[in-house]
């Protein structure tokens, strides 16, 4: 017992300790578990654990993200990328297995070896990218759409390429593996001992039950569940759905990834989706983080080091060639700018699958163990670098690709008001000034919104109003009033200054993020701070009072009795900020700020004493009056 749980332990703390840290430094999570795992690896190795059947373990994390990856598509988007996912998907394996396969012959290897490296080199890994677009995201980018159609096609080619392997097989290299897989005649198979029609035809049975079959069992067995009201039982019941979907494929031979995916896409409309989402992410994301410890566990510096040059070369070799493979077809297909690199830097690496074609290859006499060993390597240091190609994607090319930057607008009509932003907060201000008769001019740097709003007949001119030159065409000079509006704290602090500054005749308006950013602009010199959900959240408040049996009146009065409060303290805390202090850090801000909570709590609960009481007494005189 005491061996496992310390197993349990170095597994968890491992992953607790790398990924904050490597989050923190913009590395990502899956890098923050493949680098704990290579920090815990002599660990492990000197305590004797078997981190390949860990691995297998932790392999049902991409099983159950492909389930959710499946309830959250319906049949039809399916059927939208159709011609990506057949078209794309089937070019790029096509594609790279033959030129990894010209590779490995020129380097002098049997066609039958370099043929099956291609195929193992032709799959990307679905745990990392679809982790890696989902955090970052990109899911639903075209790129991210497109990589993701690709990936469901490696996983649906899998199964041929285990059927189509064991032909290529050395009759050497097979007697050397034992001719054939003793543990693979034991294993349990509804398919065993049939010719290829029932073999086909049990296997059709089995994808036509968990598609057609699958929505209206579960719906039931989930209604009936749904009755207990217990939680842990519907996840047990939400688990047991997955597992025995995976079972079923791994019966007939197929890959239980694409199996739970079809039965998510068949409950993408259930009603219990949600409920099957929450309850079986946090299994996802823990099976998957163990899955990535053990990718970076299972790295064996030693032989590395003996083969360094042929294992770094091929790796780099293999990512620029996939590179290449997957420019091309995007371009083909329609992918333009920042998404056709997306989908090229995010599939270059090989996959977790590659591990068990590697494997299989091995047992059925295809590939010398040796050049396995080697070839394994080459995976995990590919799929290493994945997230490394993320941070390229984040900070050089999709910058690049940004929405430019177009030449501002020549502003030909100036006003004694701005209005810098027109997104969902200056664009009200702005309808609002300019419906009561106000002249105003409203410039934004989204040339996109901007479009929208020209053919709704809203006038308004693109470009950045933190640059002084296009601050000064606005007419800054002569402007009485500035609000600024923009959907970006750091922005709005620099131009809020810069106009304080520069220009003290002109009256500003800041729009700020919350109560620390208007701590902030107050310490510039600014006087008029709008914090951008105040408003909404005090009605909200309002509302609540109302719900929970408070005469409207009286909770009108109970949120203008807060909002003073708030009002008068914030000016008081503000005067006692210091912008290169953290709050929590300031000792006087600190007291002043528990000094104001606890006089707010004495005066808000005479504020509601009082209001019940006048309710009462209403309540009493009305039911006196019925009385008379």
């Amino acid at each position: 017992m005491a061996d496992y749980l310390l197993l349990v332990f170095i597994f968890l703390a491992s992953g607790v300790i790398a990924v904050p840290i490597a989050t923190r430094y913009g590395l990502g999570s899956v890098l923050g578990y493949l680098l704990a795992g290579m920090v815990i690896a002599p660990l492990l190795r000197f305590l004797s654990v078997d981190v390949e059947a860990i691995q297998h373990v932790a392999e049902f994390g991409v099983v159950i993200m492909l389930f959710l990856v499946g309830l959250e598509l319906e049949p039809g988007r399916i059927w939208r990328l159709r011609n990506r996912l057949f078209g794309l998907g089937g070019l790029q394996v096509g594609a790279t297995a033959l030129l990894v396969m010209t590779v490995f012959v020129l380097l002098g290897y049997a066609w039958q070896v370099s043929l099956t490296v291609g195929l193992v080199f032709s799959l990307s890994s679905t745990a990392i990218v679809l982790q890696s677009l989902n955090e970052k995201g990109l899911m639903r980018s075209d790129g991210g759409q497109s990589a993701f159609s690709v990936l469901l096609f490696q996983d649906i080619a899998v199964i041929p390429m285990l059927a189509f392997i064991p032909l290529l097989a050395n009759p050497e290299l097979l007697g050397l593996a034992g001719s054939v897989d003793d543990h693979a005649e034991n294993t349990l198979s509804l398919v065993a001992g049939l010719n290829t029609w029932a073999a086909a035809g049990v296997t059709v049975a089995v994808i036509a039950a968990v598609t057609f079959g699958g929505k209206r069992l579960t719906g039931p067995l989930f209604d009936f569940i749904a009755v207990t009201r217990l939680r842990e039982l519907f996840t047990a019941t939400a688990l047991m759905v997955v597992v025995a979907v995976a079972l079923l494929m791994l019966l007939v031979g197929l890959s239980p990834a694409l199996g739970t995916f079809i039965a998510g896409v068949v409950l993408a409309n259930s009603h219990y989706r949600h409920e099957l989402e929450a309850d079986i992410e946090p299994f996802k994301g823990l099976l998957l983080g163990l899955f990535f410890i053990t990718v970076g566990a299972g790295i064996d510096f030693g032989l590395l080091r003996e083969n360094l040059q042929f294992i770094a070369l091929g790796t780099v070799a293999l990512i620029l060639l996939k590179l290449a493979v997957l420019l091309g077809l995007g371009r083909a297909f329609g992918l333009q700018g920042a998404n056709n690199w997306l989908f090229a830097l995010s599939l270059a690496q090989a996959g977790e699958f590659g591990f068990v074609l590697l494997a299989f290859s091995v047992t059925n006499g295809v590939l010398p163990e040796a050049l396995s060993e080697q070839l394994l390597l080459v995976v995990a240091l590919s799929m290493l670098i994945t997230p490394l190609l993320f941070i390229v994607y984040e900070k050089l090319i999709a910058p690049r690709y940004a929405v430019k930057q177009q030449e501002a607008d020549n502003i030909d009509e100036v006003s004694e008001i701005i209005v810098a932003g027109h997104g969902r907060f200056g664009g009200i201000v702005n309808r609002m000034l300019r419906g009561m008769g106000f002249e105003t001019t409203a410039v934004d740097y989204s040339a996109e919104q901007l479009n929208i709003l020209r053919r709704f007949g809203v006038k308004a001119y693109y470009g950045d109003a933190t640059r002084p030159d296009l601050l000064h065409a606005a007419g800054i000079d002569s402007a009485k009033l500035l609000v600024i509006a923009i959907d970006d704290r750091e922005q709005v602090t620099r131009l809020t200054r810069y106009v304080i500054e520069k220009y003290p005749h002109v009256h500003v308006i800041a729009r700020a993020w919350d109560r620390n950013h208007v701590y902030e602009l107050w310490s510039i010199g600014c006087r008029d701070v709008i914090r951008e959900t105040y408003d909404s959240a005090i009605r909200a408040g309002r509302s609540a009072l109302e719900a929970l049996g408070i005469p409207k009146q009286g909770a009108q009065e109970m949120a203008e009795a807060f909002e003073n409060m708030d009002r008068s303290s914030m000016v008081e805390l503000a005067s006692l900020y210091q912008i290169d202090i953290p709050n929590h850090e300031n000792p006087e801000f600190v007291a002043r700020y528990k000094e104001i909570r606890d006089e707010w709590g004495r005066q808000l609960m005479g504020k509601v004493q009082e209001i019940r009481l006048q309710s009462a007494r209403e309540v009493k005189g009305a039911e006196q009056q019925e009385t008379d």
